[in-house]
């Protein structure tokens, strides 16, 4: 009799998990979770901060050459940590969809890549608050990993994931504004020497490389018009984020 008992109650949960997936709100929450390639604009462009030195190499004089060899070093460790921010917040995003019921997501690869946490970049204006909302977020979703799809646990996890969330979309908003900052002062450096040097070529002498200068001239003032144009998307991604997010919290109903 124990057996058939056990199986029977496996199929009552197993029921009662199915009902609370398919409520109104959880089919939200998938909603909420399925944003998270809102977050690849983000990426990118951490990625283009990373590699800042390598596009303005060519263009730098002997003097700053040496003092941007040496910001390199620092920025290449420091975006290690900046992508983290966006594996942090989309393992939050995938945990709540994996608990409402969307069973497609795979939170130990998460957890795995939020490894090792990371640390404070004062400079960058990433700070110990923030460093500590992402130790937060990878220890709530750990947990998720282990607790059954039902409405609950989704409640459970965004009263405790609230803070951490919004101390990370904080950060990673700094560091977009950060990201324009470097962008401003590549544009300059680039188009500055561009705009400085093609006056002295011999339009005759120099016919090819005065043609080569401006093709360049005018590329470089596309692609840095398209990365502005990606980061307004990337701050406006963070900010319906954050809106969907205040709004499901709102929907909790109060312990």
């Amino acid at each position: 009799m124990k057996l058939p008992r056990l199986f029977l109650m496996l199929g009552l949960l197993a029921i009662l998990a199915g009902c609370a997936s398919s409520t109104p709100r959880m089919a939200e929450v998938r909603e909420f979770a399925a944003q998270s390639p809102k977050l690849n604009a983000y990426h990118e462009l951490t990625e283009r901060y990373r590699n800042t030195y390598q596009r303005e190499q060519p263009f730098l004089s002997g003097s700053a050459d040496t003092r941007e060899h040496l910001l390199d070093a620092r920025r290449q460790a420091a975006c290690d940590d900046f992508v983290k921010l966006q594996y942090g917040v989309q393992a939050y995003l995938q945990a709540l969809g994996r608990l409402a019921g969307d069973s497609q997501y795979d939170l130990e690869d998460q957890v795995k890549s939020l490894s090792g946490g990371i640390k404070a970049w004062p400079d960058s204006g990433l700070d110990d608050r923030h460093v500590n909302a992402l130790a937060g977020i990878t220890r709530l979703v750990t947990r998720a990993i282990t607790r059954p799809m039902q409405e609950n646990a989704v409640q459970e996890l965004m009263r405790d994931g609230q803070q951490p969330m919004q101390d990370l979309l904080d950060a990673m908003r700094t560091l977009l504004r950060l990201y324009d900052k470097t962008s401003d002062n590549e544009e300059k450096i680039v188009l500055g020497m561009l705009e400085t040097e093609i006056p002295f070529l011999d339009p005759k002498r120099d016919r090819l490389l005065l043609a080569l200068a401006r093709s360049q001239q005018q590329e470089k003032r596309n692609e840095y018009r398209l990365i502005g144009l990606r980061s307004t998307l990337a701050q406006k991604n963070l900010a319906a984020i954050e809106q969907s997010h205040r709004a499901l919290l709102n929907q909790i109903p109060s312990k």
